[in-house]
């Protein structure tokens, strides 16, 4: 009989991108913290990301402009005080990264020394100003190293790689007074075991929700675990329709979801059909520099027009050294694949991106259930509206760590910790010799989300989508009721949980709006409203 384990902390995070590591690093100062991984510490969406972060820091720009920049990307649907809360903390978020030891680039001064000169902002597509703080094209690499080896060291925070979280435990569920959370159930992959962990609040720092696209730039991880626990836990989701579909995707057999930064864009590049010729002036002034929504859905629409596998992003009219010396993760990763960006058009496609939407939160993070966090991707912060500005993603996850720890802070003392939890009961559970049916279910669910649900959607298409998501869950729960536990049954159980959010949110909007394109509702409704989901 396998030992029951029990972990106690006075906080669980979930998730070891900038948002978990963020929050666990300030409350470690004052409590004890486990911060759970599902992977290897660093295998998330920000160790993948390329951009950068906005922020203020030229001397011609100011918070308002970012603020206006945002609510224009975001097509009506930003929640302002959030937005204008976001931005005017920005810079200090960023300086307490900076502090931290992260080495944001500089500017080159005459005599050749970096240590007084001012950081180099580069812009990306929807920003009126250079205000993209980067590290080269490998800045979520140095936001995720420089803070995962600070945790590492930090006498309270303890680690728990390659550990699933499977569900919240709340008082409610346990027919305990109030609705407040205890705890989780995770996942030990390596022992292949469920544990628990017993703790005053747990924050969800999961991140999205892409995986459930069958083409998409996120690493394996982004299975949507935090929200599909949320839901279950009886918290509110919100805009689960409006996924952002990065344009710029390489397009390369052995490419496996890499990323093309928009900020190659910011810096001159020009979308080409196969025949050489620019086709972006044609659907929007800004050209290169519109939104991703209008880039995505412009590409989409070359591509299906032409009977074209691909379109083309060319910088390589930019001298060499520049291009080399700006973009080096890009130009040696497309060196890899024969392709020297200094010379050659880089094919490229759209992929699934980014969660807009996800699981209801105030202002320091805050869900429906009582000491239940959520930040990053994983939360509605009322931040991106229908479409998220270019690099406000690490910035959301900065700021809401910050916000969300000193309220955690604030009620340390006045919350004991739970009482006895149960253990897990598997006793009605046996090994399951049908692991073909998850991988068939999992390859069928994004395919048809990727058909149906994708960049451009009908009333028809969503209407599969649902009934095929409905008949998915039937399956998934019955396999789910009578077999143990692994990785990627609790991936696919999360995955079509968090896809049926997704085409109901979809179902409920009846126009056209950012991310969201329904062919059978072109127009834009005159007062847009989030959709807001509520569990039963």
């Amino acid at each position: 009989m396998k030992q029951v384990v029990e972990h106690q902390s006075d906080i669980l995070v979930i998730g070891s991108g900038a948002a978990g590591l963020t929050l666990a690093l300030h409350l470690a100062e004052k409590s004890k913290v486990i911060l759970l991984s599902k992977g290897p510490l660093s295998e998330g969406s920000t160790y993948y990301a390329q951009g950068g972060i906005a922020s203020v820091f030229d001397e011609e720009d100011t918070i308002e402009s970012h603020v206006a920049d945002t609510l224009v990307a975001g097509a009506g649907l930003c929640d302002e005080p959030v937005v204008k809360f976001t931005a005017e903390n920005a810079r200090a978020s960023m300086q307490w990264l900076i502090d931290c030891g992260v080495a944001f680039d500089k500017e080159e001064t005459a005599d050749g020394s970096v240590e007084e000169a001012p950081y180099h902002l580069t812009r990306e597509g929807g920003h009126s100003h250079r205000r993209i703080l980067h590290a080269a094209d490998a800045t979520g690499k140095e936001v995720q190293v420089t803070l995962q080896e600070r945790a590492s060291r930090h006498p309270n925070i303890q680690v728990l790689e390659r550990y699933n979280a499977i569900d919240l435990i709340t008082t409610r569920k346990l027919d305990r007074p109030g609705n407040r959370v205890q705890g989780a159930y995770v996942w030990n992959r390596d022992l292949e075991q469920v544990e628990t962990v017993k703790a005053r609040f747990v924050a969800l720092a999961t991140g999205g929700s892409s995986k459930v696209y069958q083409y998409t730039s996120n690493p394996d991880v982004a299975s949507g675990d935090g929200i599909a626990m949320a839901w279950r836990s009886g918290c509110r989701v919100a805009n689960m329709e409006f996924n952002q579909f990065h344009p710029t995707c390489l397009y390369h057999a052995d490419a496996r979801n890499f990323l093309l930064t928009e900020a190659l864009r910011g810096e001159g590049a020009f979308l080409r059909r196969p025949d050489g010729s620019r086709f972006m002036p044609e659907f929007d002034d800004r050209a290169e520099l519109a939104p991703r929504d209008i880039v995505a859905r412009a590409i989409d629409y070359e591509m299906k027009r032409l009977g074209s596998d691909c379109v083309y992003l060319d910088i390589a009219h930019k001298p060499a050294d520049f291009i080399i010396k700006h973009f080096p993760t890009i130009h040696k990763r497309c060196l890899e694949f024969g392709i020297d960006i200094t010379t050659d058009p880089i094919p490229v496609v759209p992929a699934a991106h980014y969660t807009c939407g996800g699981v209801m939160t105030d202002l320091h993070g805050q869900t429906d259930l009582n000491g239940l966090y959520a930040i990053g991707e994983v939360a509605y912060t009322g931040l991106h509206g229908a479409n998220r500005l270019a690099s406000n993603s690490l910035l959301e996850c900065l700021v809401f760590a910050r916000a969300a720890a000193e309220d955690i802070e604030s009620q340390l003392g006045k919350i004991p910790m739970p009482g006895t939890l149960p253990a897990w009961d598997e006793s009605q559970v046996s090994n399951s010799d049908e692991e073909v049916v998850i991988a068939h279910n999992w390859h069928e669910l994004r395919l048809f989300m990727w058909d149906y649900v994708g960049i451009v959607r009908s009333d028809k298409r969503l209407e599969r989508a649902l009934r095929r998501c409905v008949m998915l869950q039937q399956e998934i729960q019955e396999y789910y009721s009578n077999f143990r536990v692994s990785n990627n049954l609790l991936e696919l159980r999360n995955l079509v949980q968090v896809a049926e959010l997704i085409i109901r949110c979809a179902m409920e909007r009846k126009e056209s709006r950012g991310l969201h394109y329904n062919i059978d509702h072109p127009e834009k409704e005159a007062s847009p409203k989030p959709t807001i989901l509520q569990p039963k």
